[in-house]
């Protein structure tokens, strides 16, 4: 069951996230494999090979390509049955796919012209390279999601999947943590808000007079990602942005065209259009946050003082007076802290902000700190006051404490084994042949009948 989970997407993955390989030169290219109407090059399973072992996770070895073998030959299969059951994804889905996951290698290498001169090759030819690959992949995902989707498991079967597990090998589960807070960002005065939207007006009329916006931007832009790239987005499509960043930056029609300000979450910009390329936009923009000023900031803090007095006299419970007092949207939780790896409520401690841990390392359970400084997402200065829920000591995994995560792995082998089952009758019905190179391989699956 080793093979299953990990390896479907292995070959797609592995090309994309082992880009650095590119320039060095693959010369064994012959078919080793046929799997329906797909083809499996020698110089696939190389390449995975080398950024394997870069990556330090090969030793060496021939066992090591054979399973390579297996996880491209997985990912054919799935292709071969794509193309009879005709699943597709559509042009602008490639397109979205492929600008986020760009986007994501330039923001690693810290800018775009950085990146092409890196890969020797411009954001274009990337695209160009990649766009079949993603494609696949996407395919591949949306065949996978066919099996899995419709896969359900109940109390007993979780029950019985934790009794299965041999007393030496249940898992250890290191200490966790269940935090809560009650947040109160200090409101920003109208008069700031002006202040911020004239000045922002003053730097659109110096652009419109013929001054350089990317100069601008580098200089004043409180973005910081985008500052350094004189205020350069990069293309992006719909639903990625701010709502009325988005409609602002869709409207604009000609290059160099300039926004007029508009407001986000995030503070207030102007835009200028660099280009447009079908339901994609490319722009830059300046920055500018209103601050909070001292004196509502503190009037924050005595709020919180206030809010801790009613909860310490016993008067109400932390979890009535997130959802009373807090203006953050964890009060909609009760003020419990949702952990974005997991998705859940426990933190294990490296998944705990420094600044949180540092409060919560010293507290009894049920305690609360006293408000406490902080800056939120958008940049913002607000005071919170840390309640520190449940913590948890390492323990083996056990049904009452850790139900969730045996569900979890529990689901996970009903998924392997229904993908294990797929692939087994698709190996039945579709033609396979294995050249002499890996015929010796010894295969989780029989993949081609003696």
């Amino acid at each position: 069951m080793q093979l299953i989970k990990k390896q479907i997407f292995l070959f797609l993955s592995l090309i994309i996230l082992g880009i650095t390989l590119q320039a060095q030169d693959i010369i064994i290219d012959q078919v080793v494999a046929i799997v329906g109407g797909n083809i499996v090059k020698a110089s696939d399973v190389e390449l995975q090979y080398s950024q394997m072992r870069m990556q330090g996770n090969i030793k060496g070895g021939d066992n090591a390509k054979c399973t390579i073998l297996e996880n491209i030959m997985f990912t054919k299969l799935m292709l071969n049955q794509a193309k009879l059951d005709s699943v597709v994804v559509s042009d602008d889905q490639v397109e979205s796919n492929l600008e986020q996951r760009l986007r994501y290698f330039i923001a690693k290498i810290g800018s775009k012209e950085k990146f092409e001169d890196y890969y020797k090759k411009t954001t274009t030819e990337f695209k160009d390279e990649y766009r079949n690959i993603i494609r696949d992949q996407m395919i591949v995902q949306n065949v996978e999601s066919n099996i899995t989707d419709p896969i359900k498991i109940t109390p007993s079967d979780v029950k019985k999947f934790y009794d299965e597990i041999p007393s030496d090998s249940i898992p250890l589960i290191n200490a966790e943590y269940e935090i809560g807070q009650i947040i109160r960002q200090p409101a920003i005065s109208k008069a700031e808000k002006e202040v911020v939207k004239q000045r922002l007006n003053e730097l659109r009329e110096r652009i419109i007079k013929g001054e350089s916006f990317s100069a601008l931007a580098a200089l004043y832009s409180e973005d910081p990602g985008s500052a350094k790239r004189s205020g350069e987005l990069g293309l992006f499509g719909r639903g990625e942005m701010f709502p009325e960043f988005e409609a602002a930056a869709f409207n604009l029609k000609t290059p160099d065209e300039v926004s007029n300000v508009i407001e986000t979450k995030a503070g207030y910009h102007i835009l200028q259009l660099i280009e447009r390329r079908g339901d994609f936009v490319n722009v830059r923009h300046i920055l500018l946050m209103p601050k909070v000023s001292p004196y509502e900031l503190q009037k924050a803090k005595i709020y919180l003082d206030s809010v801790l007095t009613i909860i310490n006299d016993s008067t109400m419970e932390f979890a009535r007076a997130a959802m009373k007092f807090s203006n953050d949207p964890s009060k909609n939780n009760a003020g419990i802290m949702v952990n974005p790896n997991s998705g859940n409520s426990k933190f294990n401690a490296e998944d705990i902000d420094p600044s949180i841990f540092f409060a919560v390392d010293k507290m009894k359970v049920g305690d609360m700190s006293k408000p406490m400084l902080m800056t939120d997402a958008d940049g913002k200065q607000a005071f919170r006051i840390i309640y520190l829920k449940s913590r948890t000591s390492a323990h083996r995994a056990n049904l009452k404490d850790d139900y969730d995560k045996i569900q979890n792995a529990a689901l996970e082998r009903a998924k392997s084994e229904a993908i294990k089952k797929w692939i087994n009758s698709k190996i039945e019905k579709t033609y396979i042949k294995l050249f002499d190179n890996y015929k010796d391989c010894k295969f989780e699956n029989v993949w081609v009948k003696k």
